[in-house]
């Protein structure tokens, strides 16, 4: 049986509920203060439609991180250096970790709201394992690195949205510092790569 195609005003209303929630965490002052009332007000929805098409305030905001981070995702599996798969490990890995630090501070709100749902460690999502997965690859293929999967989750903790919010948003760090802190961090992981005993 072929799969059916959504109604034309059921992908409109999740476009629009989409483009809402994206506005208003944007523009948040905490990720908690933005409801599911405000989101389908905002669309010009009724709040059903938007528990039928996301089931809860969660799924909402992973389908909205999805949706913001796929074009990121599609340069780190398939687009050129230094991002791409072809690009050399020593290269590769600071650009991944520079990429997910900048969709961080770019996403503060809709980051936080996401790592601060509750239930699920964050480290299950979806989207944590696909950037564990893509930075632990990358770092395999660096001679003498003791442990990658552990190394790929340490350079992930530095980006974490609390932090990054902690820094961007009290310490008032601006992006290029925050960018040349990571930068020289990962450097000096990528340096100590002997074993331990």
């Amino acid at each position: 049986m072929p799969e059916r195609k959504p109604r034309a005003d059921a992908t409109r209303n999740r476009e629009a509920v989409l483009a809402a929630a994206d506005t208003l965490f944007a523009r948040c002052e905490s990720p908690e203060a933005v409801t599911m009332a405000d989101i389908a007000t905002a669309a010009g929805v009724g709040k059903a439609t938007l528990f039928r098409g996301f089931g809860d305030r969660t799924g909402l905001i992973h389908a909205l991180y999805a949706l913001r981070l796929a074009p990121i995702r599609l340069a780190a599996e398939e687009g050129p250096p230094p991002l791409g798969p072809v690009t050399s490990p020593l290269e590769r890995v600071p650009a991944l970790v520079d990429a997910v630090l900048c969709f961080k501070i770019d996403n503060r709100h809709l980051a936080l709201a996401l790592e601060g749902t509750g239930g699920d460690s964050p480290y299950a999502a979806e989207h944590y394992e696909w950037w564990h997965s893509t930075l632990q690859a990358a770092l395999e293929q660096i001679p003498g690195l003791a442990d990658s999967g552990f190394t790929a989750h340490a350079l992930l903790a530095a980006t974490r949205a609390d932090l990054v919010e902690h820094l961007v948003g009290q310490q008032r760090m601006t992006r290029e510092q925050m960018r040349a802190h990571l930068t020289a961090f990962t450097a000096r992981v990528l340096e100590a790569r002997v074993p331990l005993d």
